[in-house]
Order: C-alpha cells, then structure tokens, then sequence
C-alpha cells in the first residue's frame, strides 16, 4: 500500500481537493441542502480515484522517460518496486471505481466522467507533442471545484466556474516552475515543455503572468461571493490576501540560476496556500 500511495504522490492531493470541497460547501449554501456526509464522501472518493488513475497512469507511460532521468529513475516502476502491469491494472481499478462512484452522485456527473477521464489521462500524452501540457495539467485539477458543485446542484454555475479558471492557472504557473529542472533532459529527448521553448527566464516570466492573471480572478470571484451572498465577507477577503501573497512569495524561491529551493515552492508552498485558502472561504459559510 505505502509503494502505491508513493506511486501516485498520494499527499500531493492536497493541491486540488480543497478546491473541490469549495465547490461542494459553496453549492450546499446556494441550494440551502442540508449537509449530507454521504454526498461528501462520494466527492471525496471521486477526487481520490480520479487523482489516482491520472497519476499511476502517467508514471505508467513515463516509465522509460523516468528510467532515463536521474531525478526520476527512483520512482516506483523504473526502479522495479512496482510492475508496469501491476500499475495498469491500478489505473483501471480506479477509472472504473471513479466512474461508479458518479454513477451514485447524479446522472450528469456520471455522463460527464468519461470527459473527465479524457482530460485527466490524456494529460500524460501532451509533453510529446505540445509545450501546452502544463496547461492540460492546470485543466485537469480545474475540474475539481466545478465537478463538486455539480454534485451538489447538478447544474454549472458562474463562481465555481471562476474558481476552475483559477485553478487552471495557478496550477500551469507552478507546473512551469517544476518544469524548470528538467529542460536540458526533455531537450535532450525531444520532449516538450515551456521552459525548452522559451527558457528559463522567460519561463518564469510567464510563469509570472499566469499567476497574476490567477490573483486577478480569486479577487474577482471573492467580490462576487461578497456580492452573491451578502452574509459572507471578510474571511474569503483574508483567504484571498493570503493565497495571492504564497502565490508570489514562490516566485522569490526560484530563479533562473538557481532551482534549487523549486520543491519549496511547487510543494510546500502551494500545499499551504491551498488548504488555508479552501478552509477559510469555507469556513466563511458558517461564520
């Protein structure tokens, strides 16, 4: 089990899922449902066999990619810990208990989880032909306060919308940074990247911009809670100052000659912002 959790970077949902419990409390305000611990572990569930399938998958088609990068010939497959069948059979496990766990929620999340699917495991394919991936990556977490509203509401809806968009950014900004250790061995196998195509420095410029971009719309969707439901207010504010000041004070850990504090900022730093950031808006339904 501890092999498989390591697999998958099991700690690494914090990224996304407090942006999925988001989704689920801010669509339980909206609809005035009373809370439902059911519905919210089938959300859970669904985030965790979802993220689960997109990453052993990807370290399954990696896995003569990861043999040949010294930072990554540790993981699990190339070092032999875990078989590339064992690992495939893990995918499908939990594609198939994703989709199942919808099929429970509601009939639109359960028509929508093969589009899910698509987005989250063809995100593996995209560095061998497009400096986009980053991008797919940011869309596929996207997914995670959008797919809990719909949950929820099972309707679409502007705000969770906005926090999507936020997420997409936030995530293919930080993506880049990532990115920024390996350029000369993704060169070196034609693979593609951001920072192949424009280089360190202005990778991170780029980088810089997206993350701004992403401040500008979690202030956007705080004032249009504020403006939607007026019994919230200051607590989305205060989430909002400090996700968008951890969003910068990445950028102070990295730069174009020196990568060495890049797990600070893509790990620690954008974990703690997540889960201050998701807890405090939530919080603000019940203050």
């Amino acid at each position: 089990m501890r092999n498989y959790l390591s697999l998958i970077k099991f700690s690494h949902t914090i990224f996304a899922m407090p942006f999925a419990l988001l989704g689920f409390f801010l669509a339980m305000h909206k609809t005035e449902q009373g809370f439902s611990f059911k519905l919210l572990g089938l959300v859970v569930l669904c985030m965790v066999f979802a993220r689960s399938a997109a990453m052993a998958f990807n370290r399954y088609l990696d896995r003569d990619i990861d043999e040949k990068n010294p930072r990554t010939a540790v993981r699990e497959i190339p070092a032999g810990i875990i078989t590339p069948k064992s690992a495939l059979a893990f995918v499908l496990l939990n594609c198939a208990l994703f989709m199942l766990t919808t099929w429970f929620i509601n009939p639109i999340c359960f028509y929508l989880s093969p589009v899910a699917l698509v987005v989250i495991l063809g995100y593996s394919y995209t560095k061998r032909f497009t400096p986009l991936c980053h991008f797919v990556l940011g869309l596929g977490l996207s997914l995670a306060p959008i797919g809990a509203y719909l949950a929820v509401s099972g309707s679409f809806d502007f705000i969770p919308l906005m926090y999507s968009a936020a997420v997409l950014l936030w995530v293919s900004g930080f993506d880049i940074i990532y990115a920024l250790q390996d350029e000369e061995f993704d060169k070196s196998l034609q693979l593609k990247s951001v920072p192949v195509v424009l280089g360190k420095k202005n990778s991170l410029r780029l980088s810089t911009i997206l993350h701004v971009v992403c401040a500008a719309i979690i202030l956007a969707a705080a004032w249009q809670v504020s403006m939607t439901y007026s019994d919230l207010n200051w607590l989305s504010w205060v989430a909002s100052a400090i996700f968008i000041s951890l969003l910068f004070y990445q950028h102070t850990l990295v730069k174009a000659d020196d990568l060495s504090r890049v797990n600070l900022a893509f790990f620690t730093t954008n974990g703690i912002a997540s889960l201050i950031f998701g807890s405090l808006v939530i919080l603000d339904f019940y203050v």
